[in-house]
């Protein structure tokens, strides 16, 4: 519960090892005191004691780089996080009018004439959650051009360096740092979706290394249109303010009584490194963000690279088969067996099984499929639909478009308009009926392109569909898990272009990328790991040579190794394994399931990333550890490196169970290492267990 000192104008907030707190001045000016290390409620008193400089005062605001809440107007001159206008007037001159605070965080209200803001806080761990809402309580209508979450100060520091995940279709959450320079650097979406290019997250640090140091963090979520401004003031200060929407030409109009909820923009301290901060993000996730995780994820098989758009119920009864096999747990039937499917050109939006391929329906199969041990899952894209349907044939205009203009199609495909109750309804009718019709474990919720002709011409304010999409989208899948609780769902967008904090609130995980190139997953799971959990990372095997990307050759036991870093799946051809590949598979799913428990639900090291030699993960839960190890290359004869371990106790012995050797918990591991990994492209699975 967050601390008042006694004039009800200071909040501090604590977690376990830090502490946020703001001030409201004597001038009803909501101001940032500290956001670092944890400090007691007198410290954030003597802070709020100390005036601000009055350096520049003619040109310079006092306010600047202060602020809390940057809104538009009066005397700011930095980007603001609220732009609203009525027929009357623009920007925003607020007043304070009460605050409540209790075990579920912190409520501050401001009113500017009809407007009603308040600014929410909630601490979770060392997670500090802020959101915004906005009511509009005026007779008229209110535009909002701009209602960022979230704006964030840093201390003053020196040389500050911004870590971003950067990216593009099959090459996502590519990890970059680069020094901080004076001015803004702006990363976001314009697509409609979260994006491949980037995800909303940063962080900032001066001189962190992977377990040492302060970083600071910050993620956005929301799963549309969104932007994360880094700014460095002319004084040197920092702020980082992000919300949704790309540019401030209007999101929403309130009508009179409407109100308006901005996504959470989470922020995070932590002086562990960028290792420490990740540990931490993951801790959070796991309690506070994805649906039951504190249930392992199974084993998938995923038929789209085995067969993609020439599929029959013989044919994935057959692969079906194999896959119980070698211990899959989770079968899905991938794109291809709907409608007039047979390839991109047709059939999306009709979510009926095709007569041809399932001539009784989908529940013979799934039957099967539960009757080998497995559950049955399926792939779906709902907010798409191919001009060759009979949904769009029927509704041509459930689509978004522009009046006079070409309607641009990707993959044979347009955008359903789904803030459209009509729509919402629809697919609505249609997804319920068919995880009524047989029974499904799991759905794979696929997103193929992105907004392009984002018009609704019939709608007197139509650039809401960028925000009422996102909404209705989160809307009908908490409405289909709540009617479906057995349900799990995953959020897939062409690989990683829809993964964020809001879709994660609502899947059970992520597909992380189309690539499924062993050797370029490393990068990518390590970029990924900087702010997502394992629990929720898919990760397939697939067959060799890689022939969907680049044609690389890799054996057996790296794909899989790299692939156990997450959760687990396969997605080769298995009617196509030897039997040597089918015995040898099991092995490895067989291995998996033993340490799942310590890889979905552990502490994450990354002992050495994905460099060009030997790269690592540690997973520590309990008295158990376990070591991924991928040797990627060896140059001159250069001989294995050791590695030193993390997260065990030092004072204490573990057995490793692979070479049988008895370690103390500061331990450089390295037997094991050089007998596990035999050359180039290698990997090994190492074990530990306290004794």
């Amino acid at each position: 519960m967050p601390e008042i000192a006694d004039n009800g104008r200071t909040w501090l907030l604590s977690g376990p090892t830090s502490s946020y707190a703001l001030h409201l001045t004597e001038a009803d000016e909501l101001v940032h005191l500290h956001w670092g290390p944890g400090i007691a409620l007198a410290d954030a008193e003597a802070l709020a004691a100390f005036p601000p400089s009055e350096r520049g005062a003619s040109f310079e605001s006092p306010l600047d780089g202060r602020e809390e809440y940057p809104v538009e107007g009066g005397p700011r001159f930095v980007r603001p996080a609220l732009s609203v206008r009525t027929d009357e007037r623009r920007g925003t001159e607020w007043s304070y009018e009460d605050f409540e605070a209790d075990g579920d965080g912190l409520r501050l209200r401001f009113r500017d004439a009809g407007l009603a803001v308040t600014l929410h806080y909630r601490m979770r761990g060392d997670v500090v959650e802020r959101w915004t809402t906005l009511r509009n309580d005026g007779e008229g209508p209110l535009e909002l051009l701009r209602a960022d979450s979230a704006t964030w100060t840093l201390p003053e520091r020196d040389d500050w360096r911004l870590s971003q995940l950067h990216g593009r279709w099959a090459a996502e959450s590519r990890l970059t740092r680069s020094a901080l320079t004076y001015g803004e650097q702006v990363i976001g979406s314009r697509r409609g979706h979260t994006g491949h290019q980037h995800l909303p997250w940063v962080a900032l640090d001066t001189d962190a290394t992977e377990e040492r140091g302060e970083v600071y963090g910050c993620a956005l979520g929301w799963s549309g249109t969104w932007r994360i401004a880094v700014a460095q003031l002319p004084d040197a200060r920092v702020q980082i303010t992000g919300g949704v929407g790309y540019d401030d030409s209007g999101l929403l109009r309130l009508a009179a009584g409407e109100s308006f909820t901005t996504p959470v923009f989470a922020g995070l301290w932590s002086d562990a490194g960028f290792g420490g901060a990740s540990r931490a993000w993951h801790a959070y996730q796991r309690a506070y963000v994805v649906p039951d995780a504190e249930q392992d994820r199974p084993v998938l098989f995923n038929s789209w690279e085995a067969t993609y758009f020439d599929i029959s119920e013989e044919q994935q009864g057959t692969l079906a088969r194999r896959a119980a096999a070698i211990g899959v747990e989770l079968f899905v039937v991938d794109d291809g067996w709907f409608g007039a499917r047979t390839g991109d050109h047709a059939g999306l939006g009709d979510w009926r099984p095709n007569p041809d391929r399932f001539p009784n329906g989908l529940k013979p199969l799934a039957d099967q499929v539960h009757d080998l041990g497995m559950q049955f899952g399926i792939w779906v894209e709902p907010e798409m639909v191919n001009p060759d349907s009979e949904l769009y044939r029927a509704h041509p205009d459930w689509v978004q478009f522009q009046y006079g203009r070409k309607r641009t199609e990707f993959r044979n495909q347009l955008v359903l308009n789904l803030a459209r109750e009509d729509v919402q309804e629809y697919l609505w009718e249609q997804l319920h009926g068919l995880l009524s019709s047989a029974p499904v474990d799991y759905v794979k919720w696929d997103f193929n392109r992105c907004f392009t002709d984002a018009g609704w011409p019939d709608d007197p304010y139509p650039q809401r569909l960028w925000v009422d999409h996102v909404r209705a989208l989160y809307a009908l899948l908490d409405r289909l898990r709540a009617a479906h609780p057995g349900v799990a769902f995953e959020s897939c967008s062409g690989g990683g272009g829809r993964i964020d904090l809001g879709i994660m609130s609502r899947t059970d995980q992520v597909w992380t990328s189309d690539n499924t190139d062993p050797l370029d997953r490393l990068d990518i799971q390590h970029g990924f790991s900087q702010i997502h959990p394992a629990r929720v990372m898919a990760a397939w095997v697939t067959d060799s040579p890689n022939a969907q990307l680049n044609g690389r050759v890799s054996s057996l036991r790296f794909r899989f190794v790299s692939a156990m870093a997450g959760v687990l799946g396969v997605g080769g051809d298995l009617s196509q394994w030897s039997e040597e590949e089918l015995v040898e598979a099991r092995r490895w799913v067989d291995l998996y399931k033993e340490i799942r428990p310590l890889v979905q639900q552990g502490d994450l090291y990354r002992l050495r990333p994905p460099a060009g030699g030997l790269s690592a993960v540690q997973y520590v839960r309990g008295d158990e550890s376990v070591v991924l190890a991928w040797l990627q290359a060896q140059r001159f004869g250069e001989p294995v490196p050791a590695l030193r371990l993390r997260g065990l106790d030092p004072t204490a012995s573990y057995e490793c169970r692979e070479t049988g050797e008895v370690h103390r918990g500061a331990v450089l591991l390295h037997h094991g290492l050089r007998t596990g990994l035999r050359g180039d492209l290698d990997a090994t699975v190492i074990r530990l267990r306290r004794i």
